[in-house]
């Protein structure tokens, strides 16, 4: 297991519990996703969400537009 603080954060979003800031990455080796260790903005809960739920913030400078299910959870007022 590999534990890596992120400097600086990383703005991303997971799945089902909003927007945050990714601190930390966990990695249990080439079987399992990398484990994002995120603090939830709304909530101030720490999360640690598995790769497939994580998804970076949108960023205009560096062209990375909404993914579908951004833009889907945006709609739905997530």
């Amino acid at each position: 297991m590999t534990f890596t603080q992120l400097e600086p954060t990383l703005p991303i979003r997971v799945e089902g519990k909003g927007d945050g800031y990714a601190f930390a990455v966990i990695d249990y080796g080439q079987e399992h996703n990398l484990i994002w260790v995120t603090a939830i903005n709304e909530t101030g809960e720490i999360w640690c969400a598995p790769n497939p739920k994580v998804r970076m913030m949108t960023n205009w400078t560096m062209g990375r537009k909404k993914t579908p299910s951004s833009t889907a959870e945006a709609d739905a007022g997530s």
